[in-house]
């Protein structure tokens, strides 16, 4: 008998996570350097290939929620309410973001990535992917009068106002500060729309 899709994705699920929660264990045990794929498969109870159609290499065991928050951004922009503007959704989604990668739980993860080269390199062209995702997703938003430049620019501020506000002293008052220029360079490079960039809000009349 076939097994039902939705209970194979609970499982793969559930295998990802177990996979993920003990590298991260280990990693924090005995250093990030001293832990091979083959010791995470060994202490998950799984094949070295299962560890790897799960992740594509060492690096991503660290940033599990990698793509989760990639797409969260991207749905920040299409899943806004009609009119609500652009900048004020983003801004609500780093908020949430800085505030779950500053919880004292994740120190001493923060502490690993940020002695080790690899995974410091891995975090930069992660975050690279993750402004060019969101990039995308509000060039193809008709409702924003933009360039590509301009979709560019500011999901490049909006990725390093995440990486800034985790590092302030006050994180949650970083991203406000953070976004207040954003949201001045974002009306800036769209005077066409009045400033208010949300869905069925001014265009320009057609004449």
């Amino acid at each position: 008998m076939t097994e039902p899709s939705g209970r194979r994705e609970r499982k793969k699920a559930a295998t990802r996570q177990k996979i993920a929660d003990t590298a991260l264990r280990l990693f924090l045990e005995r250093g990030y350097d001293a832990v091979g794929i083959r010791d995470v498969a060994a202490e998950a109870d799984v094949a070295v290939t299962t560890v790897f159609s799960h992740f594509a290499s060492k690096e991503a065991l660290v940033f599990e929620q990698d793509e989760d928050f990639e797409q969260r951004l991207a749905r920040a922009v299409t899943g806004r309410a009609p009119h609500e503007p652009l900048i004020p959704a983003l801004r609500g989604e780093i908020h949430a973001l800085v505030r779950h990668c500053t919880a004292d739980s994740a120190a001493p993860i923060w502490h690993m990535i940020d002695a080790s080269p690899a995974l410091r390199e891995y975090e930069e062209s992660m975050r690279l992917r993750h402004a060019e995702s969101l990039a995308t997703a509000i060039a193809a938003d008709p409702d924003l009068p933009q360039t590509p430049t301009a979709c560019r620019t500011i999901a490049r501020f909006v990725i390093d106002a995440y990486s800034l506000a985790r590092e302030a002293a006050d994180p949650e008052a970083a991203v406000d500060e953070i976004f207040r220029m954003i949201e001045a360079a974002w009306e800036v490079s769209c005077p066409s729309a009045g400033g208010r960039q949300g869905r069925g809000g001014p265009r320009p009349r057609r004449g």
